[in-house]
């Protein structure tokens, strides 16, 4: 029967009506035109050395498009592909679209386990694996010599892509993104951010996550701008890439930053050409804007956003670079943003914390799972489970998160999904894991388990590795306990153990 969006505006504010900010066309028609007669470089893949200007890209993606539709892909139909950021992603991207497919790009990094749950999430008419894409004589080769597809099947409100992230229960969740909300954040995010055809980004984080499709894929192609894609994150590489391209900005977690700031083969002369770096994903505080702004010469702001509602709250040219260090922004363009009672749900004054919820134009259609978007969502509001405070002039911070979540260098790690691969190791009773601080990831993985004395790191890495869990979701530090702290309600004291794993 195909995928199917979960959940609809309510119609006192419909993001789908005609005439408002988010009526765009399709992403292939906004994409396309936005890079018509490009003479420059759009995509950059310096992993094999491909360079492809306007109309290389556009021959690409109507060929492939051609050869997908040679496939039997027809608008609905689901396309899925599991490999690093190449240029072939961004060409798999814009070339479903074209047809009216959804996109279902899987991390490069994730596990057997994974892969099969997201597969069997949305039954891909087409998959194609790394090998599939960049060996010789591959099937993404076929593609590429399919009849060339110049005109587009998509409409606004067709599916675009499913995002894959994981949630506070465990196990990947499939959000939904029409073209229409895609379409709208591309082309608002390159206003917001100032940007122009003569920029350029530099794109580490990875084109499975919504941070890299947006600002490695939607934005650069809304911009007409160039992304250079990186394979695989190694500092020093980064830094002769930005000196070598004339790198104008870059969005990640700090750990990228960090990174650049602290390698031994870093200069200001190597990062002279940055002028913006948009840093969120936890961990981003006032001190290191001011460090990263004084190292790299840039402007350098705190960005919130989530898989199921993108980059909703930043900073702009303008506005003040105390509150660009201090909070998370504000709302960008009509989304609506508002702090409730965690209890109850009531909106709480401005300046008291609680709980963010969000609503507006780029917001996901639901997870694939329709009880899960009941879960998240509330009268037309998704509930972030994020802790906050907004100020009576409308900026935002966030202080905190109600989900149990672990951000490890910008990836959302299940805190249940860890502790139960650990407790069905024979040698493990109990499981408790919990985010420990990293001035480089933000935050590392540690687990305080109650069995045998002997199940040590090395034992842990290894039961991960067998039952194809993604590495970063491998725990780092192992603490055996006699019995684990507890509530007076009998639950783990969480917080307890966050303390002593930050203090350890």
């Amino acid at each position: 029967m195909g995928l199917r969006a979960t959940y609809r505006h309510p119609r006192a504010r419909d993001y789908t009506a005609a005439g408002g900010p988010w009526d765009l066309p399709s992403l292939d028609t906004l994409l396309t035109d936005a890079g018509r007669g490009a003479r420059h470089a759009l995509v950059v893949d310096d992993s094999v050395g491909v360079r492809l200007d306007g109309r290389a890209l556009e021959d690409a993606v109507a060929r492939v498009a051609g050869g997908l539709r040679g496939l039997g892909v027809r608008r609905g139909d689901v396309v899925a592909w599991q490999a690093p950021n190449w240029w072939e992603i961004v060409v798999l991207y814009r070339a479903a679209w074209r047809l009216g497919a959804i996109s279902a790009p899987v991390h490069h990094l994730a596990g057997g386990t994974d892969v099969d749950a997201m597969l069997g999430a949305v039954d891909p008419k087409v998959w194609l694996t790394r090998d599939d894409i960049r060996t010789d004589g591959g099937r993404f080769a076929d593609l590429l010599a399919g009849e060339p597809v110049t005109t587009s099947a998509a409409r606004p409100a067709d599916l675009a892509a499913v995002v894959f992230t994981s949630g506070s229960t465990g196990g990947p969740k499939a959000a939904l993104h029409t073209q229409r909300s895609l379409a709208y954040k591309a082309r608002i995010m390159v206003a917001t951010h100032g940007l122009r055809r003569r920029d350029a980004i530099l794109m580490p984080a990875p084109l499975a996550h919504v941070s890299g499709l947006l600002n490695g894929v939607l934005v650069p192609g809304a911009g007409a701008f160039a992304t250079h894609l990186v394979e695989r994150w190694d500092a020093g590489r980064a830094l002769d890439i930005i000196e070598r391209e004339g790198i104008t900005f870059m969005v990640g977690p700090t750990t990228f930053f960090v990174g650049l700031m602290h390698d031994p083969s870093f200069s200001p002369a190597k990062v002279a050409s940055l002028r913006l770096v948009s840093s969120g994903g936890g961990g981003v505080s006032a001190a290191f804007v001011e460090e990263a702004s004084t190292a790299l010469g840039a402007r350098v702001k705190r960005t919130y956003g989530s898989t199921e509602a993108p980059t909703i709250a930043t900073s702009g040219p303008r506005d003040s670079r105390r509150r660009a260090a201090e909070t998370d922004g504000r709302a960008i363009g009509a989304v609506d943003l508002r702090i409730t009672d965690p209890g109850t749900g009531k909106a709480v004054p401005a300046g008291e914390r609680g709980e963010l919820w969000v609503q507006g134009p780029e917001l996901f259609s639901g997870y694939v799972d329709a009880e899960q978007t009941r879960d998240a969502v509330t009268r037309g509001w998704l509930r972030t489970g994020d802790l906050a405070t907004l100020s009576p002039d409308g900026w935002l911070t966030i202080v905190g998160r109600i989900k149990d979540v672990i951000i490890r260098a910008g990836e959302n790690i299940s805190a249940a999904e860890v502790e139960a691969v650990l407790e069905a190791h024979p040698a493990v009773r109990q499981a408790v894991a919990v985010g420990f601080p990293d001035e480089r990831l933000g935050e590392r993985v540690c687990a305080f388990v109650v069995g045998a004395p002997d199940f040590d790191l090395d034992a842990c890495r290894a039961w991960f590795e067998a039952r194809g869990v993604a590495r970063f979701k491998t725990p780092e530090r192992i603490e055996v306990l006699d019995a684990l702290p507890l509530l007076a309600a009998g639950k783990p004291d969480r917080a307890a153990l966050r303390a002593r794993a930050a203090g350890a």
